[in-house]
C-alpha cells in the first residue's frame, strides 16, 4: 500500500498517494521535509492557470531550497504529468530538486515535462483545490500517513 499525505491549504484539503516504487528517494525527501514541518506556512508562489501550482520555496519567490539537492527519478512507470500529479521543481540541472514541488492542472499543457521532472504522487481527492489556489495562498500543513 502506498504512503499517503494530506496537504492542508487555505483553499481546502488535497489527499495524495505517493509513487513509492517510481520515485522512492523523491517521496522520502518530501515525507522527511513534511514531517519536520518544513512546508508549514509556505506559499504557492507560482500559479499558472491550466498548467501548475508550485510551492515549497522557503524564501517565497522560487529561488529557495532546503540546503541540498536530490537526484532526478523520472524513469518509473508513473512518470506522466497528468491532472493532480505532484512533481519536483528544479533549476536547469536535472539533479537540482530540493523542496519545491508543483501540482499539474491538466495533461494538455504538462505532457512535455515527462522524463524531465520527477513525478512522485497524485492528488486522489480534492482536485478542485488545485483550481482554487492563487499566488500567495498558504500550505497550512502537510500530514504524512504511513
Amino acid at each position: 500500500m502506498a504512503r499517503k499525505a494530506e496537504i492542508y491549504t487555505e483553499k481546502g484539503l488535497m489527499k495524495v498517494e505517493f509513487y513509492d516504487e517510481d520515485a522512492p528517494n523523491t517521496v522520502q525527501n518530501f515525507v522527511d521535509l513534511s514531517k519536520k514541518g518544513f512546508y508549514d506556512g509556505l506559499t504557492f508562489h507560482r500559479v499558472v492557470p491550466n498548467f501548475v501550482i508550485q510551492g515549497g520555496c522557503p524564501i517565497g519567490d522560487g529561488t529557495g531550497n532546503p540546503g541540498y539537492t536530490i537526484d532526478l527519478e523520472a524513469s518509473g512507470g508513473n512518470q506522466y504529468h497528468d491532472r493532480g500529479v505532484l512533481s519536483m521543481a528544479r533549476s536547469q540541472h536535472p539533479d537540482s530538486a530540493g523542496s519545491q514541488f508543483f501540482v499539474c492542472h491538466s495533461r494538455t499543457n504538462t505532457a512535455h515535462l515527462d522524463g524531465q521532472y520527477a513525478c512522485f504522487g497524485k492528488v486522489v481527492e480534492g482536485l478542485d483545490v488545485i483550481d482554487d489556489i492563487r499566488p500567495g495562498d498558504k500550505i497550512e500543513k502537510i500530514t504524512i500517513i504511513d
